[in-house]
C-alpha cells in the first residue's frame, strides 16, 4: 500500500467528485491510496482504520469460518465503498478484502471524523441509497444464478476476475463459489476451451474470444 502524493491525491478527489457525496468538508480527513495486486486492503478481524471508496480497481471478498476454511464470498468492482457496514455497526471487521488487480482507493479516516459522517444527513442519504442498490443488484443476480447454467455464469466470472486477458483463480475456490462439484467445473471450463473461448495456460487461462466470452455472460443480464 502507498500514499499518494497531493497533486495526485487532488486528481482523484476531483476526477471522482468524492466532495459531492458529504455536506462537510471531506479533504482533511482523507488520503487517496494505491494496492498492488494482491494486497489486503482490510485483514480480516482488524479494527478499521478507514472508510475506503475504491474508484479504480478490483477485489475479494473473504470470511474465515470457525474451522479454518476460507471462502470466496465476492468479488467487488469500483466504485465501491468498503468497510461502512462496519462503520454503521461498530464492529470489527468479519472479512479480509484483497485486490485482484492494482487499485486505488480514497480513505477516509473514520475516528477522526466519525461524528461529522454519522451526522451528515446528505452522507448518510446517499449511503442508504449505495446500500440499497447493492442490496438490490445482489438479489437480482442470486435469482438469476439460479436459472442459468455455469457455463454462463463461469463466462460472466472469468471476465469479472480476469486480469490482462489471464484468468488465474484456484478451482477449488470457485466451484465453492458457485456451488458446483469441481469436476463439473472442470468440464465447463473444457467446453469453453474446445469452443476457442480461453486456453489452457501453465498459469491458468487465457482469454481468446472475448466478444464470445462477453456474449455468455450477457445472457444471465
Amino acid at each position: 500500500m502507498n500514499t499518494l502524493d497531493r497533486i495526485e491525491q487532488a486528481y482523484y478527489l476531483e476526477n471522482y467528485a468524492f466532495q459531492s457525496f458529504f455536506s462537510f468538508d471531506i479533504s482533511p480527513f482523507v488520503q487517496v491510496f494505491q494496492f498492488n495486486k494482491g494486497d489486503f486492503i482490510v485483514q480480516e478481524g482488524a479494527e478499521p482504520e478507514y472508510l475506503f471508496y475504491m474508484v479504480e480497481g478490483k477485489a475479494k471478498l473473504y470470511v474465515t469460518h470457525k474451522n479454518g476454511k476460507v471462502s470466496l464470498i465476492n468479488f467487488l468492482t469500483s466504485p465501491i465503498f468498503m468497510g461502512e457496514i462496519e462503520m454503521l455497526n461498530e464492529e470489527k471487521y468479519s472479512k479480509s478484502i484483497q485486490t485482484s488487480s492494482k487499485s486505488i482507493c480514497i480513505g477516509i479516516a473514520i475516528e477522526k471524523c466519525k461524528e461529522k459522517l454519522l451526522a451528515d444527513a446528505h452522507f448518510l442519504r446517499y449511503l442508504c441509497v449505495f446500500l440499497s442498490n447493492k442490496s438490490t443488484v445482489h438479489s437480482a443476480k442470486y435469482t438469476k444464478h439460479q436459472a442459468y447454467p455455469l457455463e454462463n455464469k463461469l463466462a460472466e466470472f472469468i471476465l469479472l476476475s480476469s486480469h490482462q486477458n489471464m484468468y488465474k483463480e484456484k478451482h477449488t475456490e470457485i466451484s465453492e463459489y458457485f456451488g458446483v462439484s469441481y469436476r463439473h467445473l472442470l468440464h465447463t471450463f473444457a467446453q469453453l476451451s474446445e469452443a476457442g473461448i480461453i486456453e489452457k495456460m501453465k498459469m491458468g487461462y487465457k482469454i481468446l474470444d472475448r466478444e464470445k466470452l462477453q456474449a455468455l455472460a450477457d445472457e444471465i443480464k
